[in-house]
């Protein structure tokens, strides 16, 4: 089974809300998802379907494009996951390092929220500069014109 349209749709316009009023800068797409700069990171936030009866809220920030990824910085990433009270270094599909964190649609509050967002963006803004520092690549600032 899949969430509802109604659901989803729910989700998003509660987001919209909390972000209009705690990150007036982020930029909405209208299909869903935000982008909120922090620093030198970027968060995406997108709701998406998760079970019949609940969405989930995904606050995914970008590290580092383009680093080299040797065993040595992927088992520094799975270590830091260990450490970290919540979320989670991963990878995108081009090898972007990513820092996310993901909060259940059903419970979700402002607070909740804008707490999850603040901390993801945080996260990724601190360890930007030690991943390129340790692999090369570009920080989401260093990509920006």
């Amino acid at each position: 089974m899949s969430t509802s349209a109604e659901r989803i749709a729910a989700t998003q316009s509660r987001v919209k809300d909390v972000l209009d009023r705690t990150f007036p800068d982020a930029i909405d797409f209208g299909d869903g998802s935000f982008t909120i700069s922090h620093g030198s990171t970027s968060v995406i936030v997108v709701v998406r379907p998760y079970t019949e009866h609940d969405t989930m809220v995904e606050i995914t920030a970008h590290v580092a494009t383009g680093a080299t990824l040797t065993p040595e910085l992927t088992k520094w990433l799975l270590r830091k996951n260990v450490e970290l009270h919540f979320g989670g270094f991963g990878l995108l599909f081009d090898d972007t390092i990513v820092f996310s964190y993901s909060l259940p649609g059903s419970t979700l509050d402002a607070a909740g929220l804008e707490a999850a967002i603040t901390a993801v963006a945080v996260v990724a803004d601190h360890y930007d500069d030690e991943i390129v520092a340790m692999a090369g690549g570009k920080r989401v600032i260093d990509l920006e014109g």
